[in-house]
């Protein structure tokens, strides 16, 4: 049967490479304006500030590594990819570049040499960003101090390790087109919009893939499969859904990581720290707006959960009073700095691996300007079997007007292998 699968998932592919070399689409091009990627002051800290704002250095910064110079590594269903080196050394880098092969890169998904790029690089939220921006982008990179590295090969099955296979899937999936101001909204309106569907790219996480990897682009939460997290949904008031919050309060989590009842763990908080903290207050503001106006997704009613076995919920219990309590309240209903954890939305998510996670690797909300001494929450993998967090998992989420299933050991084991990175 998954030899079918694959069979029929070729032909489809290639069905549609053929057709996108028959029919190739047009390449757009956007007029360059030597201004805008002049090695200027201006042009270079415009350009720091949306390589921040995109959070460029996550992917391209190997653990340790030199800053841009590539080397990281992202373990997909298809195989493992590997960033690129973009410092300005000319033969391991983007040194020989011109801003229309950036361009292309960002806008278009392809290299200098005409190759197609891997949508891990998230050129099909990029191509949404301005060629100003992307000249800007450009002069700032042209300043970094260049590094010979050279660039890791991928490491991808067949047939993801196709060219034509890589032409179908953009048949299919991607459509280049710079982001268009909606007239019906104001400018700030606009503004995060363009942030959080362009550089951003807040649906490469919040959305749900399908079998070939695409996004659903819709911000109703989806499994990182490279991460090992669940991002929960933005539109959906049960999971991350802003809706029902204040702006200001959106602005002081996006800003420092922690709001009134509300932190950020896991892949989240290195977003915060390494773009989210460094944006203006204006534009979190305009993130803001944006978010707080996204329609309500479907899942906002789920079914009723079943009920851990009452063996379970004791178990539970007692591992909640000798290692929790302390901290989060006899009753989850929390301590200080400690969020409480009755009525977690975090906790009642459909996917545990959030939850089975913290209390297998602790929990850290980020170190930022506004929050630079955070409160943390220490692991408890060396501490618990997989049944014990098993059950405390499972307690948490059917306690203090949680109600989310339980979850099994082979759950958490399956976490417990999975790196942090």
């Amino acid at each position: 049967m998954k030899r079918l699968r694959l069979g029929l998932l070729v032909l489809l592919l290639a069905a549609a490479a053929l057709i996108a070399l028959a029919w190739p689409r047009e390449e757009f091009i956007a007029s360059a304006s030597p201004a805008d990627y002049a090695p200027t002051q201006t042009n270079i800290a415009r350009g720091a500030y949306l390589a921040r704002a995109g959070d460029c250095m996550a992917c391209h910064t190997a653990r340790g590594g030199v800053p841009y110079a590539g080397g990281r590594a992202l373990d997909t269903p298809f195989g493992r990819l590997v960033a690129p080196n973009i410092t300005p050394e000319p033969t391991t880098g983007i040194g020989s570049w011109t801003p229309d092969d950036f361009w292309r890169a960002l806008h278009n998904g392809k290299s200098k040499d005409g190759r197609l790029l891997y949508p891990a690089f998230p050129y099909v939220n990029y191509t949404k960003v301005t060629r100003p921006d992307a000249d800007a982008l450009f002069a700032f990179l042209r300043t970094l101090p260049p590094v010979r590295q050279p660039n890791q090969p991928h490491e991808l099955r067949f047939p993801y390790n196709q060219q034509i296979t890589l032409a179908g899937w953009r048949l299919l999936y991607f459509k280049p087109g710079v982001q268009q101001p909606d007239a019906a909204r104001d400018a700030r309106w606009n503004r995060g919009a363009y942030l959080v569907e362009g550089l951003g790219h807040c649906a490469a996480c919040h959305s749900t893939r399908n079998s070939l990897g695409a996004s659903e682009g819709t911000l109703g939460g989806g499994l990182i499969p490279t991460l090992g997290w669940y991002a929960p949904s933005l539109t959906s008031d049960a999971e991350a859904g802003l809706g029902n919050w204040s702006e200001a309060h959106i602005v002081q989590l996006l800003g420092t990581g922690v709001a009134p009842g509300a932190s950020v763990t896991g892949p989240m908080a290195e977003v915060v720290v390494q773009s989210l903290q460094h944006m203006t207050k204006e534009d979190l503001g305009a993130l803001a707006a944006y978010l707080k106006s996204l329609p309500a997704g479907s899942n906002g009613e789920r079914p009723a959960a079943p009920r851990p076995s009452e063996q379970t919920m004791r178990a539970g219990e007692q591992l909640y009073g000798r290692h929790c309590a302390t901290c989060h309240g006899e009753r989850g209903e929390g301590k200080g700095p400690y969020p409480p954890l009755a009525g977690n939305r975090a906790l009642a998510l459909n996917e545990p691996v959030n939850a089975i996670r913290v209390v297998l690797n602790g929990g850290f909300a980020p170190g930022t300007q506004g929050n630079p001494r955070p409160y943390g929450m220490p692991p408890f993998g060396h501490v618990l079997a997989d049944a014990e967090v098993a059950a405390l998992v499972s307690f948490l989420r059917a306690s203090w007007g949680n109600a989310a299933a339980p979850v099994s050991s082979a759950e958490v084991n399956r976490y417990r292998s999975v790196p942090l990175d």
